[in-house]
């Protein structure tokens, strides 16, 4: 099998990674972080100007018509510069969703302006029961002419303080943890039955708290059925964060050594020191492995073998967990006390990788998937 990048994907990683570089040192982050919504309006004008923004969608629509492989690459680059802009929210969330479950008429009218930087999304999905129990949905939808009316909670929406837009799982029918009777709405965030309330996570981004009360929605594909879509875009997601976090351990590691070199005890650099070279190795192994995890999920995201997919993609974000974990506390013990500080970067990488190891199920999580599927296919 061929792993080698096409010319496309080359010039597309080198544009990106050199956007990064320039743009993203960790100071810039610190003012980015001090702007009105958490993140640099500035920057995401870039993306757009780039086509980043695009990526995923169809050229007819004014995209790239890109697939994972160019996801991964902006997310591994994106996970070395601690991006803090909407792009999972916006692109590979709401975006994914458009595209899977989007009629026509939504996509020509919604997606050109996100290829243009003018329309953020957000994912409404997660409520205080559900975990991460993708159809474990209390939220209801009840029809109201050629609409619904929403109403419920949904808690942890990534980026829906900023959103002009919420995708929002709701329940059209059925027991609260059925997997059918499940839609999905497009929300106006500005309608009156919506109020939101924004806070800062522990790595720096932005989610929301949000609540309807007979708010309009109007449903993306069959408002009955609508898990299998979920699942499939929350997959493409898993593996956006694998990519992600494969970028943030490989700077981590980078830091490390770079530090292990510079830093004096008893007169010579501790990087001399065999049992601290042993643990350098030791990191670079486990960023191998989350390597090869993070390539397998992007090639499996695209599988349209549900079960398949879920059972590589669990594994992968098994690993994922594993080494970022490993990473994360080797980087901060060899840093000393330095690394605990909000001025230096290396614990924010931490919070990061932690955050990831969260989100859309942790590790114990998706290894007891993996376990009840019978491991890998």
């Amino acid at each position: 099998m061929d792993f080698d990048f096409s010319e496309d994907q080359r010039l597309l990683k080198d544009s990106v990674d050199r956007l990064i570089a320039d743009r993203y040192a960790f100071e810039s982050r610190k003012h980015f972080i001090k702007e009105p919504n958490g993140w640099s309006a500035e920057m995401w004008a870039q993306y757009a100007e780039l086509g980043l923004l695009g990526l995923p969608f169809s050229e007819d629509l004014g995209g790239f018509g890109g697939g994972m492989i160019e996801t991964g690459q902006v997310m591994e680059a994106f996970g070395r510069g601690l991006v803090l802009e909407p792009y999972l929210a916006t692109v590979v969330l709401g975006g994914g969703l458009l595209r899977h479950a989007g009629s026509a008429e939504q996509q020509s009218e919604l997606i050109p302006q996100i290829i243009a930087g003018d329309l953020k999304l957000a994912f409404a999905h997660i409520e205080r029961h559900s975990r991460w129990t993708l159809n474990d949905v209390a939220v209801t939808a009840r029809k109201d002419g050629s609409g619904y009316l929403i109403n419920g909670e949904k808690g942890v929406v990534l980026h829906g303080d900023c959103a002009g837009k919420l995708l929002v799982t709701a329940r059209t029918g059925g027991a609260q943890r059925d997997a059918g009777g499940i839609g999905l709405f497009l929300v106006e965030a500005n309608d009156p039955g919506v109020s939101r309330k924004g806070y800062p996570t522990q790595d720096g981004l932005r989610a929301a708290e949000i609540a309807f009360a007979n708010a309009r929605g109007v449903p993306l594909g069959d408002p009955d059925d609508a898990l299998g879509v979920i699942e499939r875009v929350v997959d493409e997601a898993i593996a956006a964060l694998c990519a992600e976090a494969v970028g943030g351990m490989g700077e981590m590691l980078a830091v490390t050594t770079d530090y292990m070199k510079q830093r004096k005890q008893f007169g010579r650099a501790i990087g001399e020191f065999q049992v601290l070279q042993h643990r350098a190795v030791d990191m670079f192994v486990s960023l191998e492995q989350a390597k090869s995890m993070a390539m397998y999920a992007t090639m499996m995201a695209a599988s349209d073998n549900a079960a398949e997919r879920r059972q590589a993609l669990s594994a992968a974000k098994v690993q994922i967990g594993k080494s970022g974990k490993h990473i994360g506390e080797e980087a901060v013990q060899l840093h000393g006390g330095i690394a605990m500080t909000m001025e230096y970067k290396v614990g924010h990488y931490f919070k990061r990788m932690t955050m990831i190891e969260q989100m859309f199920g942790s590790t114990d999580h998706h290894l007891a998937v993996l376990t009840d599927g019978g491991g890998l296919f």
